[in-house]
């Protein structure tokens, strides 16, 4: 399969288990379009133009030729200049690696990372935080991760790869989409009474069996594992990044008991303990390499790819 196709095949895929009606995509793509097409030539040289067809700014082709035809992939969920050199060794051994594949984001989907919060609206809408709330708390959320990320230095693994010449990919919110659709429908499908049920529900899966092995299994930050679930929230687990700690109020309000979160902040902590919300953290590198998982096993369903595991990624196969 050819480089580009595997990138079109990851939008396809996020889009498919976006929380998201595909109406709504179809909007912002729209709204992107638009945008561009009111800027004056000089203005449309530094627009984005992948944004007028990929709603998901943190995935894209970051080095390569689109027409590359890819046997091999190296996927982890950190993929930086020590995983580079590593591939460019291999490949000097052999190994004909044809794709470093990252969840993470690099370069501009880093950078541009702030472009996939907005989907975190659409996640505490539907656990029934009213959306004028949410996009207030999205407005100040935004705006804190645009300073944060902008002194960063984006493209220093950009340049590694370009001179190792390794094709070089980044699927972050489109692997979260399908990390999310997956343990939304667990929960739906098996509707755990207590925390210690969610905990067991995850435990089935095997990216979070082999993390518990690995000594990070999937815990309760509030709460404990005969507490009594309530209303479940699978809200932490895409849009770029972690929830923003003023939402546990609007969560209350909104009869949620429990969310199940990737990760989770200390501020956000204190505020889900504040309001008596629940919180199982799933793990982050497990959550992240299900939701890869998903991603490679769609690939495989459209062509033979051998996968190497790198940067902490696990391989499991559902197919």
């Amino acid at each position: 399969m050819q480089l580009q196709k595997i990138y079109e095949l990851a939008i396809a895929s996020g889009r498919a288990a976006d929380p998201r009606p595909q109406a709504e995509i179809e909007r912002h793509l729209k709204s992107e379009k638009k945008e561009f097409e009111k800027l004056e030539k000089k203005e449309r040289e530094l627009f984005d133009s992948e944004r007028l067809e990929n709603p998901y700014s943190d995935t894209r082709i970051l080095v390569g030729d689109p027409k590359t035809d890819i046997k091999k992939i190296a996927v982890g969920i950190d993929l930086e200049s020590d995983a580079l050199l590593l591939i460019h060794e291999l490949n000097k051994s052999g190994a004909k690696i044809d794709l470093a594949l990252s969840h993470h984001p690099e370069g501009i989907a880093l950078a541009k990372l702030d472009g996939v919060m907005r989907l975190q609206e659409d996640l505490y809408a539907e656990a029934g935080v009213p959306v004028n709330v949410i996009e207030k708390i999205m407005d100040k959320e935004t705006a804190r991760v645009v300073r944060s990320i902008h002194p960063v230095n984006h493209q220093k693994n950009i340049d590694f790869a370009k001179i190792l010449q390794i094709p070089y990919m980044c699927t972050h919110t489109v692997a979260d989409n399908l990390a999310y659709r997956f343990v939304e429908k667990l929960i739906a499908k098996k509707n755990p009474r207590t925390l210690g049920d969610i905990i067991e529900l995850l435990l089935g899966e095997p990216e979070f069996r082999e993390s518990a092995k690995r000594g990070v299994p999937p815990i309760t930050f509030v709460g404990n594992k005969n507490s009594k679930a309530g209303k479940i929230a699978v809200s932490g687990f895409t849009g770029g990044t972690s929830s923003s700690a003023k939402v546990y109020e609007s969560l209350k309000h909104a009869g949620v008991g429990t969310e199940i979160a990737m990760h989770m902040k200390p501020e956000a902590q204190k505020e889900a303990e504040k309001h008596g919300i629940n919180v199982v953290v799933a793990g982050h590198i497990a959550s992240d390499s299900l939701g890869m998982n998903l991603l490679i096993d769609e690939i495989e369903k459209k062509s033979k790819v051998e996968v190497v595991q790198l940067g902490g990624f696990m391989r499991f196969s559902r197919k």
